[in-house]
């Protein structure tokens, strides 16, 4: 079961379902794109480095902030989350 896709006509764009703040993240790898992340290329069981902040600035009310690590398929949370599963890690879900 794949936990991320590559975004169609974007390679080198991946998503997947946040189940912390449950909306969808993206990882970019493509440097045509701008920032990019390592990732290992396993859509099954990702790794990406470095960590990724969603809403770091917080300039979005209604989205939670987000702060995560991502190593073989698991998300870990780290703890200036402002949603439920900070400090937790937990299993990817299937995009």
């Amino acid at each position: 079961m794949n936990v991320f896709a590559e975004v169609e006509d974007h390679p080198g764009y991946y998503i997947f379902k946040c189940p912390g703040c449950g909306l969808a993240h993206y990882v970019n790898t493509n440097p045509e794109f701008g920032i990019v992340w390592q990732f290992n290329g396993n859509l099954v069981k990702p790794t990406i480095s470095p960590s990724l902040f969603v809403n770091a600035s917080g300039l979005n009310p209604t989205t939670p902030k987000c702060h995560s690590f991502i190593k073989e398929g698991k998300i870990e949370f780290l703890n200036d989350c402002t949603h439920e599963l900070a400090g937790k890690i937990i299993d990817l879900t299937e995009i």
